[in-house]
């Protein structure tokens, strides 16, 4: 596979995944966009609604979301919050 193969198949996982998580975020008004993905392994999320102004919201990066990817996508080394 090349590279670029290798970047999109991963990014269609990582929205993949945050469809799953995105209805949960949906319910409080919030939701979730996948920034960019770095070649190590770092995916930076901006949360949006909501999410952006809650005062979970490091909880609902690393324990919910971070979490949900990492499980699902080995690749992944970290989340980080694009703002």
């Amino acid at each position: 596979m090349l590279v670029t193969e290798i970047a999109a198949d991963i990014e269609d996982r990582i929205n993949a995944v945050l469809e799953k998580i995105r209805p949960y975020l949906l319910i409080d008004g919030g939701d979730v966009r996948l920034v960019k993905i770095s070649d190590s392994g770092i995916v930076e999320l901006k949360l949006l609604g909501a999410c952006n102004t809650c005062p979970l919201r490091p909880m609902t990066l690393r324990a919910g979301i971070e979490r949900a990817l990492m499980n699902e996508i080995p690749e992944i080394i970290r989340i980080e919050c694009f703002n």
